[in-house]
């Protein structure tokens, strides 16, 4: 077999990306009226949660910006679930929907707790790196997951993004337990250990069903006790 002959096996093989958005001109909806879909509306609430997690970390206030963060989790895990119970959804509206999905969960999955790491870190540049790793995974496995998606047996690769964020609320309990050296190891190691675990090899059962109840009062726990924290700190 010719290298080239080997070149276009390869290629026929190669799972194909493609954009179900229609593209000719008098079928382009005006952008806004994509926030008339609720899921989309979702998203950005999610990409609201995000940003307002880096703003709080950007002022030293980590109890607001862990909430911030954990609520943008939140949301992204129900804009999904909003937009497969709607019937009659555009194809423009999934199509465009899922791109902003993505583009969202680089700012409040990654981007935040990378941002949250720098500045308890007062920006040395050691800290520079776990930031960076998180955003580098982030970007890698979200572009992976948008070409291969959820496989047959419901099982995706690596650990799912939103579980960081997660993890870095439950960490952030342990900061008045240890001293400050202790703490930003606990949160640096924390940071990069998951940002390798998001992109092994190892398959993990995507979680649905039972788990939103679960995440959901996670959520809601985490933020009561950082609720106490900022009204008694």
């Amino acid at each position: 077999m010719s290298s080239s002959d080997r070149l276009l096996e390869a290629d026929s093989v190669r799972p194909r990306v493609t954009n179900t958005a229609i593209h000719r001109q008098d079928d382009r909806p005006v952008i806004l009226s994509l926030l008339k879909d609720l899921p989309n509306i979702v998203t950005l609430l999610g990409l609201t949660g995000g940003l307002l997690g880096i703003y709080f970390a950007l002022v030293g206030n980590f109890p607001a910006a862990v909430i911030a963060m954990l609520w943008a989790v939140l949301f992204d895990w129900y804009d999904g679930t909003i937009a497969r119970r709607i019937s009659g959804r555009s194809e423009i509206a999934k199509s465009v929907g899922g791109k902003m999905d993505s583009l969202v969960d680089i700012i409040s999955l990654a981007v935040c707790p990378a941002v949250i790491l720098l500045s308890y870190g007062g920006f040395s540049p050691w800290f520079f790196p776990g930031a960076l790793v998180i955003v580098l995974a982030g970007v890698v496995r979200l572009a992976y997951f948008d070409v291969y998606g959820v496989d047959k047996d419901g099982t995706i690769a690596g650990l799912s993004l939103d579980i960081t964020p997660l993890a870095v609320g439950l960490v952030f309990l342990f900061e008045t337990l240890l001293n400050g050296t202790a703490f930003t190891a606990l949160l640096y190691s924390t940071i990069v250990v998951l940002a390798a675990m998001h992109v092994a090899s190892f398959r993990m059962r995507k979680m649905v069903g039972h788990w939103y109840h679960i995440i959901t009062a996670y959520v809601l726990v985490l933020t009561i006790i950082y609720a106490i924290i900022l009204a008694t700190g």
